[in-house]
């Protein structure tokens, strides 16, 4: 059965599900950043993945970062499936900023996290639906 590591669950907030993936929000007004979470137990590495949920985490992962470039004007899309701190695999999505403030470094530990504030969470939401207007093609099912 799927779980959600606590140190995800208590970072990020929850958008949805596409067919493979849960679709999380780094709850971080620096950056427009989305975790993709495959919803299987006990996952630490892409290569655990049968070759078809491969492929459907790719489709997932492009679409993500299309949707993140396109509608957030990124300079830069930052992947990331690190894991160091958090074992269970995820993929960071990360739009990135020429004049951002960890900019061209990583993002981890350059600041303190700012969460996001009612107003500016229900935004960042708008904003997402808006990038996700076609994500039924994918059968992504907002939470």
């Amino acid at each position: 059965m799927f779980e959600l590591h606590p140190r995800l669950a208590a970072d990020t907030l929850l958008l949805g599900d596409f067919p493979l993936c849960r679709c999380l929000l780094m709850n971080d007004m620096h950056y427009p950043w989305l975790i993709l979470v495959p919803r299987v137990e006990g996952l630490r590495e892409i290569f655990e993945l049968p070759e078809a949920d491969q492929q459907q985490l790719i489709r997932e992962s492009s679409y993500v970062s299309e949707r993140l470039a396109k509608h957030f004007n990124a300079d830069k899309i930052n992947i990331g499936a690190l894991g160091n701190m958090v074992p269970q695999l995820h993929l960071h999505h990360i739009a990135r900023y020429q004049n951002d403030a960890a900019w061209p470094g990583p993002v981890w530990g350059k600041h303190p996290a700012q969460p996001y504030t009612d107003d500016n969470l229900q935004m960042m939401k708008a904003r997402l639906r808006e990038a996700f207007a076609d994500a039924e093609k994918l059968q992504f099912e907002w939470a």
